[in-house]
């Protein structure tokens, strides 16, 4: 069980990817071996997850076996406790507006544009991840509690307690344009009451990834450079969270927009 800040962060990390949680929800119904979460995950990154999993100390590996670890049963136990439902449709929802603009500032990867705050009410809470499949680009987090929309150049984040964050608009009028357009789709799902069918995949190529990388060609992830990192990511074979430039302020646009085309190789 982590005892300090460092171990807690390994800890927060490793579960802050959506293979590993898989990972982890599959070691929940008993030990398993490699191959058996391979036909699961996929072999590529297995080895890359396993080991941050066991540095967390949420698994233990024993030669092919992989079984949860004390810490890791509590941790699950302690989030299915916290999550006693699962939201299944848009039932309970109610309708929502999209409170008066409350700020508005230059991007800080790009001046020429707008990043703008506001607020959805009533916030949506745990049917904020059925969103997912309402938006072409789209990607869900659980530890943010966040749902990021990609359209073009446009990021907008919506986050469960109805905060709304919109980047890279040339201006207010965009913005208000972008919000009434996603009131219109959310207000339209919670009238039929249920989750929309899931997505087609969207096709991702390489150079749209590579675009979005810091292109630093800074060598921390262990590549020659961010074309060659790339070219790992769209193969599966590297995780997002090796590029750390990205988590500097002046890429968080690059990240989100990367958060979500990764769901999508």
């Amino acid at each position: 069980m982590p005892e300090n800040a460092s171990e807690t962060k390994l800890v927060n990390f490793a579960v802050a990817n959506g293979t590993r949680r898989k990972i982890i929800n599959f070691l929940g119904n008993g030990d398993r071996s490699t191959r058996e979460i391979e036909e699961i995950v996929g072999k590529s990154s297995l080895n890359f997850h396993l080991k941050i999993l066991k540095d967390a100390g949420l698994i233990e590996l024993e030669e092919e076996a992989v079984k949860l670890s004390e810490y890791g049963r509590n941790f699950l136990k302690g989030k299915k406790e916290s999550n006693p439902e699962e939201i299944t449709d848009f039932s309970q929802a109610k309708p929502i507006e999209i409170a008066s603009i409350r700020q508005v500032l230059p991007c800080i990867a790009d001046a020429s544009r707008l990043r703008i705050s506001a607020n959805i009410t009533p916030p949506l809470g745990r049917v904020l991840k059925l969103l997912v499949t309402l938006f072409q680009r789209s990607s869900y987090s659980d530890r943010k509690d966040s749902l990021i929309i990609q359209k073009g150049e446009i990021i907008t984040t919506i986050y469960g307690s109805g905060k709304v964050s919109i980047r890279m608009v040339k201006n207010e009028n965009e913005a208000k344009q972008e919000l009434e357009r996603l009131k219109s789709t959310i207000n339209e799902a919670i009238a039929k009451g249920e989750a929309p069918a899931p997505r087609e995949k969207v096709k991702v190529n390489l150079m749209e990834i590579y675009k979005h990388l810091p292109q630093t060609n800074c060598g921390r992830c262990g590549e020659q450079g961010c074309y060659s990192f790339a070219i790992k990511l769209m193969a599966r074979q590297a995780a997002l969270e090796l590029c750390t430039p990205l988590k500097e302020p002046e890429y968080v646009n690059n990240q989100e927009h990367l958060e979500v085309l990764v769901n999508y190789i």
